[in-house]
């Protein structure tokens, strides 16, 4: 079964860091496209950034130059190192896991998600 468990989240102001963390199990997650979301309230789910299985990562606009997804196959975490955080970075992030080879973008594309942590960031 797969699980996907996030932490790390918490409160920051504008311009500080915050790092989380996604540990998954149950799965083979060396072949999963991993990726971060995020949801602010009365918003739809969106993408922040995602790592495929051979390497290739991707960033929203929004976060390009401030947030650095990163992930290790053999202990089975992902990381999404934020920095220079922005009062518009406040949400409560997912990570997500696709069991495709080309990375999808859209939420309704990812198979498995974890429970969410919020991130509030103040100015």
């Amino acid at each position: 079964q797969v699980q996907l468990v996030e932490s790390g989240g918490g409160s920051a102001q504008a311009g500080g860091s915050l790092r989380l963390s996604c540990a998954a199990s149950g799965y083979t997650y060396s072949r999963y496209c991993m990726g971060w979301f995020r949801q602010a309230p009365g918003k739809e789910r969106d993408g922040v950034a995602r790592y495929d299985r051979f390497g290739n990562v991707w960033y929203a606009d929004s976060v390009k130059g401030r947030f650095t997804i990163s992930r290790d196959n053999y202990k089975r975490i992902l990381d999404l190192q934020m920095s220079n955080l922005k009062p518009e970075d406040t949400a409560i992030y997912y990570c997500a896991a696709a069991d495709v080879a080309n990375c999808p973008w859209f939420a309704a594309d990812f198979s498995y998600w974890g429970q969410g942590t919020q991130v509030t960031v103040s100015s």
